[in-house]
């Protein structure tokens, strides 16, 4: 028996009852607040997880159950719901966010900079976040004010997600739903990266990344892996780690070819011009600066035969 889901689970009717009864719901005092919550949270509508409404702990389990999923240290859900500074900042930042929505402003930043002297993780109030986001180690990561950021997005530590232009309005990114980025990388500005993306460790992202593509390198390349398929899959710390061709050595490798291609035919040149020498007989003046006396026609030559026969 998974002991863990039971105190959540407790946890959560325990809390929400307790606020029911604090607002004088009957039905709630009478016991049976099971089915209020049913019909409040409908089963067609999509939670709001970018605020902190009355279904918080139900998102907490949610973005739980995610880190599971995606780090094979964590083995039980008491421990990630302890032990994990990137949940914490997380559920703090719904709070900060749910008061920076509502204009309390000074609210929401006291709340942000408390997440940030706790966890070392930086997300200012106004960064909308999807679901099931997981930053992994978490410390030194900087999400800003307007960046967007899908479902089950991955940040690994020293991550930022910074804006490059002084005006209010949209200035940082925009990351779709299944995107992972690496250990130290930097995304600047409002680009977008596409769904399913990775961004490999200590990259520097200027530019939009199209989805399922993976980028390395100052600034940003696309890599192609020798397998396509692997970009969907798991990637750790957003950079392939298998047989992958370098741009760079591509590059180089191009240069090369031309510069061997070139030095080839050089050679076919001289061969060529070798094999076929042009004989001047022995004793024959060899005709040198044709085109001082004569390219110019007769008039040259003709002044200097004058010039001659004056000196004699």
């Amino acid at each position: 028996m998974d002991f863990s889901n039971t105190i959540l689970d407790r946890f959560a009717w325990s809390s929400y009852m307790r606020r029911q009864v604090h607002q004088g719901n009957p039905r709630a005092r009478l016991g049976t607040g099971g089915s209020f919550l049913r019909k409040t949270a409908s089963p067609g509508k999509r939670a709001d997880y970018t605020t902190a409404g009355v279904l918080v702990f139900k998102h907490l389990r949610e973005e739980i159950d995610g880190i599971m999923a995606r780090d094979p240290a964590a083995r039980s859900r008491i421990e990630v719901a302890l032990c994990y500074p990137g949940l914490h900042a997380i559920v703090l930042h719904r709070i900060a966010h749910y008061c920076w929505q509502r204009d309390w402003r000074l609210v929401g930043r006291v709340l942000s900079q408390i997440s940030r002297s706790v966890t070392g993780i930086e997300i200012h109030p106004g960064a909308t976040i999807g679901r099931r986001f997981f930053i992994d180690h978490g410390m030194g990561v900087v999400i800003g004010e307007t960046a967007e950021i899908g479902d089950d997005v991955m940040l690994y530590h020293g991550v930022t997600l910074g804006g490059t232009s002084l005006n209010p309005g949209k200035r940082h990114p925009t990351l779709g739903d299944g995107v992972i980025v690496g250990a130290g990388a930097k995304v600047l500005g409002a680009i977008t990266i596409g769904q399913g993306a990775r961004v490999g460790a200590n990259a520097v992202v200027v530019a939009d990344v199209a989805p399922g593509i993976a980028v390395v390198g100052i600034p940003a390349k696309a890599v192609a892996p020798r397998d396509r398929a692997d970009t969907q899959k798991f990637m750790p710390y957003g950079t392939p780690c298998g047989d992958i061709p370098d741009p760079v050595a591509r590059a180089l490798n191009g240069l090369l070819d031309q510069v061997s291609g070139l030095r080839q035919r050089v050679e076919e040149l001289e061969a060529e011009r070798s094999a076929a020498p042009h004989d001047v007989p022995a004793g024959e003046p060899v005709a040198c600066g044709a085109n001082a006396y004569g390219a110019n026609g007769g008039a040259n030559g003709g002044s200097h035969a004058d010039a001659r026969e004056a000196v004699r």
